[in-house]
């Protein structure tokens, strides 16, 4: 059985027991977190939300929180001497999916 869930503005495909890494949340470390905008459920029996499945959630725990790898912006406009270089490293939530309800 599997779910496709709305977070962060993406979607993401899960599984149970499937870690994975979603844009940071706002819930502590060992705590559970609810999904419930769920897109589509699938398996035996497939169904597909418009746009969501009422009822359906989809539980998960915090493992960690953390910051991915460092990215370097960096701009150049030629013939103007004009340069900017800049770091970014995203935020981000890791979570263990322990079940798919509906």
């Amino acid at each position: 059985m599997y779910a496709i869930i709305e977070t962060g503005g993406k979607q993401e495909s899960v599984s149970v027991n499937q870690e994975i890494y979603v844009e940071k949340l706002d819930v502590e470390e060992g705590a559970t977190y609810e999904f419930d905008k769920v897109l589509m459920i699938g398996g035996e029996e497939s169904k597909i939300g418009a746009p969501y499945i009422e009822g359906a959630k989809v539980v998960a725990k915090v493992i960690k929180h953390g910051r991915g790898k460092k990215i370097i912006v960096y701009h150049f406009r030629r013939k103007k001497n004009e340069h900017k270089k800049q770091g970014h490293r995203q935020s981000y939530t890791k979570l263990v999916i322990e079940k798919i309800c509906y």
